[in-house]
């Protein structure tokens, strides 16, 4: 792997993730868009799955979940997160640290036209994060929605949508021999003002 030097890199970070995730889809074969959530309650307890990104640009990175879930539910207590992206095959590695908001509710329905409608039907049938008594009662309810909508559109759940991460904090991480790796991280200033420092591996 060549090395990264800070001549390399896009002034704005936006851009940089750009090109390396542009590289991530020519070169992963299998989502390449899955990206690690971090999300923490108020008080301080931890957790973390992965999730698809959806979209980003200068706003920030989407991904769509149900309202009331265990993420969602520490998002509400403390709206900060951290993402993750692990590029293996190119040896590459993104970290994302910002705060959180929801999408519009346009943007939400927006997205979720065009999910299937399998995944549609899916995200009313479950309560996710909740417990149940079994797979059976999952799949009746399943079956019962299929059942209720089948000749019309199905609409987008209130307790689903989006939210959107907004940087304060990225981290490119690029793998050298003897674990003498390249890391660029860029903070957030003040608005569209990133300051860059190179960070020992």
């Amino acid at each position: 792997m060549a090395p990264l030097m800070e001549s390399d890199l896009d002034p704005d970070p936006f851009t940089q993730f750009a090109r390396w995730f542009d590289d991530a889809k020519a070169a992963v074969k299998e989502l390449p868009e899955t990206m690690m959530l971090a999300t923490a309650s108020g008080e301080g307890e931890v957790s973390v799955r992965a999730v698809l990104l959806k979209e980003f640009d200068e706003r920030g990175f989407v991904f769509y979940t149900n309202y009331s879930s265990h993420k969602s539910a520490q998002i509400h207590d403390n709206p900060r997160a951290a993402l993750a992206f692990w590029w293996p095959q190119l040896e590459r590695q993104v970290r994302i640290e910002g705060v959180v908001v929801r999408t519009t509710e346009e943007e939400s329905d927006a997205y979720w036209a065009t999910r299937p409608r399998g995944s549609q039907l899916g995200a009313w049938a479950s309560e996710q994060s909740k417990c149940i008594a079994g797979r059976g009662d999952l799949d009746a309810r399943f079956e019962e929605l299929s059942n209720t909508y089948r000749d019309r559109p199905i609409p987008r759940p209130p307790h689903w949508g989006g939210y959107r991460v907004i940087p304060i904090l990225f981290e490119f991480w690029q793998g050298r021999p003897d674990r003498l790796h390249d890391r660029f991280c860029y903070r957030l200033r003040e608005a569209k003002d990133w300051t860059i420092e190179r960070l020992s591996p």
